[in-house]
C-alpha cells in the first residue's frame, strides 16, 4: 500500500474551476507532467498526487487536500519541503496549511533530540517556564556582548542567545565573538553557582556552519540557533543528524515570505526536523500573529505525535516585563519567555532588572498548568 503524506492547501478559486485547480496541484506536486504521456502503471496509481477532499471555506475560498507518495521524499529536508510546496508556492492562490506525514517520514527525520524535557535539564528548571534574552544591538563589539552576556548570567537567566543579525561581521566575527562570551556566562555560572546556557546563531555555508557548530563544541556548549528558512532544510537536517548533543534553537526569519501557515511551518516542520526550541512572533508585539494562532501554534510544537518528543514554544518579539503574567496565562509552564529589549532597557541595572524577571517568572509559574487550558482540552 502506497504511503501518503497528506498536505492540506487553502485555495483561491471560482467554484466552477477549484476542482480542476485541485487537480493540478497533485499533478504539479507529483509528477509535474500530462497524465497521458504516462506509460507507467506504478506511477499512475502510487506517485502521481490524489486529490482527496474539497472543502469550501468561504465564498471564493477552498480546503484542498491531496496526498502525496512518501517515496517520493527519500531522506532529504529539502525534497521534503519541494514535494509537499515546491512549484506550487509560486502560484499566488495557494497557501500551505498543513501536512500530515507518515511514520516512515516521522522516523526519518525524528523530530526534537531533547525536547522541553532537555532543555529544561540543562538549567536544572523541572517544572517552570523558562527564560531567555538576546544580545543586542548589531554594531556592539565583542567586549560589550560579553559583558551583556555576563550581566544577564549574573542575573540567573536560563538562556541567552545570539541576536539573529549577529553572524560574522568584522566587528565581532564568530570565532572571536562566540568564545568570549562563552567564558563570560561560564565566568558569572561559577560566581553564582547557576545554569545558565548561551547560544550561539549559526550562519553561513554548510562549511561554515559545521566549523562554527564544532568552535560552539569545543567551549563546552550545547545548544545551537539557526534559522531554517536563511541555511535551508538540508543543512538544518545535516547539523541535527551530527550535532546529536546539541539542542536547537529555531529563529523565524524569513518565515513570512513562505506563504506556509505558521503553525505548520513553526509547530510542525520545524520541530519535526528537529528544533528543540521554536522562536516565533507573538500576539501583542510588533508583529501580526493573533492570540488564538500563537496558542495554535504553541499547542502544535507541545503535542503528542507518534513518539516524538514535544518542542519549547519561544514567543518573542517585542515583549515586554509587565506582559509576563499574561504570556504564562496563554502557555502555562511549557514555554520559554524571550525578553530582548524590553529587559536591555534596564542598563546600568540590568542585572537586577534580569535577576526580577527570573524570579517573576518563577512564583507565577507554580500557579500555572504544564500547557494552557487550551493545549489540555485539546
Amino acid at each position: 500500500m502506497t504511503r501518503r503524506i497528506v498536505c492540506t492547501y487553502h485555495v483561491t478559486a471560482d467554484a466552477d474551476t477549484i476542482e480542476s485547480r485541485a487537480q493540478g496541484i497533485a499533478v504539479e506536486q507529483s509528477v509535474e507532467m500530462p497524465l497521458p504521456a504516462i506509460t507507467d502503471p506504478r506511477v499512475m496509481d502510487e506517485i502521481v498526487g490524489q486529490v482527496q477532499d474539497i472543502e469550501e471555506m468561504s465564498p471564493g475560498l477552498y480546503r484542498v487536500t491531496i496526498g502525496l507518495a512518501a517515496e517520493t521524499v527519500g531522506d532529504d529536508a529539502g525534497q521534503l519541503i519541494n514535494m509537499i510546496y515546491g512549484n506550487t508556492s509560486i502560484q499566488p492562490d495557494t497557501v500551505l496549511a498543513d501536512a500530515a506525514f507518515p511514520p516512515e517520514i516521522l522516523e526519518t527525520f525524528g523530530g526534537p533530540r531533547h525536547g522541553i524535557a532537555g532543555l529544561r535539564a540543562r538549567v536544572n528548571a523541572p517544572d517552570r517556564a523558562l527564560t531567555c534574552s538576546a544580545l543586542k544591538p548589531q554594531g556592539l563589539p565583542v567586549p560589550g556582548l560579553a559583558d551583556l552576556a555576563y550581566r544577564f548570567a549574573l542575573g540567573g537567566l536560563d538562556f541567552i542567545k545570539d541576536d539573529h543579525g549577529l553572524a560574522n561581521q568584522r566587528y565581532a566575527p564568530y570565532a572571536e565573538r562566540m568564545p568570549a562570551v562563552a567564558a563570560a556566562v561560564r565566568k558569572a555560572r561559577e560566581e553564582t553557582g547557576g545554569y545558565t546556557r548561551y547560544i550561539p546563531s549559526l550562519t553561513g555555508g554548510l562549511d561554515q556552519l559545521r566549523d562554527q557548530a564544532r568552535i560552539a563544541r569545543d567551549e563546552g556548549l550545547d545548544c545551537l540557533m539557526i534559522q531554517p528558512m536563511i541555511c535551508g532544510f538540508p543543512a538544518m537536517q545535516t547539523l541535527v543528524r551530527e550535532n546529536p548533543d546539541m539542542a536547537f534553537f529555531t529563529h523565524p526569519t524569513m518565515t513570512g515570505a513562505s506563504r506556509i501557515d505558521p503553525r505548520f511551518l513553526h509547530g510542525t516542520l520545524f520541530r519535526l526536523l528537529g528544533g528543540d526550541a521554536l522562536v516565533y512572533t507573538n500576539h501583542g508585539g510588533r508583529f501580526a500573529f493573533t492570540r488564538e494562532l500563537c496558542m495554535e501554534l504553541g499547542q502544535r510544537a507541545t503535542r503528542p505525535w507518534d513518539g516524538l518528543k514535544p518542542a519549547m514554544p519561544v514567543p518573542a518579539g517585542g515583549m515586554t516585563l509587565d506582559r509576563v503574567p499574561e504570556m504564562i496565562a496563554c502557555y502555562g509552564r511549557d514555554v520559554m519567555l524571550l525578553i530582548g529589549g524590553g529587559l536591555l532597557l534596564a542598563k546600568d541595572t540590568l542585572v537586577e532588572e534580569t535577576r526580577a524577571f527570573q524570579d517573576h517568572v518563577a512564583a507565577l509559574s507554580t500557579q500555572a498548568p504544564a500547557a494552557s487550558a487550551a493545549a489540555v482540552a485539546e
